[in-house]
């Protein structure tokens, strides 16, 4: 099976980003350390994202 480049990253960070959102959507106060937490967790998995599509589009065949 060929992977193209930029395709695991994306797919970590899509794994990454949907935990943080889950977690994040499970605590009801905003200003506590595990929100915060998920949302630096969150911004991790966008980043990875955003840095695997890039991936993806450069090596575009």
């Amino acid at each position: 099976m060929k992977n193209r480049e930029g395709l695991i990253p994306t797919l970590l960070g899509t794994a990454v980003t949907a935990t943080a959102a889950t977690a994040a959507a499970t605590k009801y106060k905003s200003k506590d350390t595990a929100s915060m937490l998920a949302a630096g967790v969150a911004g991790f998995g966008l980043a990875h994202i955003v840095l695997g599509a890039i991936d993806l589009v450069e090596h575009r065949k």
